[in-house]
């Protein structure tokens, strides 16, 4: 007959105990980040305070690794972006294709979170595509001047060597383009696949840009 001795039994007992508490533990903590992923997208900055002070990190991020500021400053969520910087949140991070919290505000407009942000120490400049892109690809003239105002570089190119003047061309974001012109952006750089923004204009119709760009001598 097999025995086992009792120490070991024991021993085996608490080892299935452990992993018992373990699986637990895991399985109550997926549904945690899952509420919190909830909450910042709800913009329930009540549960996101909740969770954050039961131990949550306030840098979760998502399977596409937008972080929970970054969330919110896509959204629109001034308070949860405030709150989240207050609490340490990292306002460099990136996603996984290179978006900062700042890029994601500006490409959807969200001037006073922009600036809460550069106030809070993300930086303007970046390698790649910039906030100050985004802002003009969308047409966010207030977002634009105040990137303009804070040393955002006007002639940055994008990873295509595209530039904040040829994506407001392309898209028609006429009151950028004037903004971009008076603030000293080359009206005659071209990308890498040869084009300029009057080229980018043509192409698309935006015939007042066209004519604007060729009053001042665009080609």
């Amino acid at each position: 007959m097999f025995f086992i001795a009792p120490v070991t039994l024991l021993k085996r007992l608490i080892r299935f105990l452990t992993l018992c508490l373990a699986l637990t533990s895991i399985a109550a903590l997926g549904g945690v980040y899952d509420d919190l992923l909830k909450a910042v997208n709800d913009g329930d900055l009540a549960t996101i305070s909740e969770l954050l002070q039961r131990g949550m990190d306030v840098n979760t991020t998502e399977p596409g690794g937008n972080s929970l500021l970054m969330i919110a400053a896509r959204n629109g969520y001034h308070e949860t972006v405030e709150y989240l910087v207050e609490n340490h949140a990292r306002v460099q991070s990136r996603n996984s294709t290179g978006e900062t919290a700042l890029m994601l505000a500006a490409l959807k407009g969200h001037l006073l979170i922009v600036m809460l942000l550069h106030t809070a120490g993300a930086e303007i400049n970046q390698p790649g595509w910039s906030a100050l892109h985004y802002a003009a690809f969308e047409g966010h003239t207030e977002v634009a001047r105040y990137l303009l105002a804070n040393e955002s570089e006007i002639n940055a190119r994008a990873p295509n060597g595209s530039t904040a003047l040829m994506l407001a061309a392309r898209n028609g974001h006429e009151d950028v383009v004037k903004l971009l012109l008076v603030e000293g952006a080359d009206i005659n750089l071209t990308n890498d696949d040869g084009a300029t923004a009057l080229k980018w204009a043509q192409a698309t119709g935006n015939s007042d840009i066209v004519e604007l760009l060729e009053t001042l001598g665009a080609r």
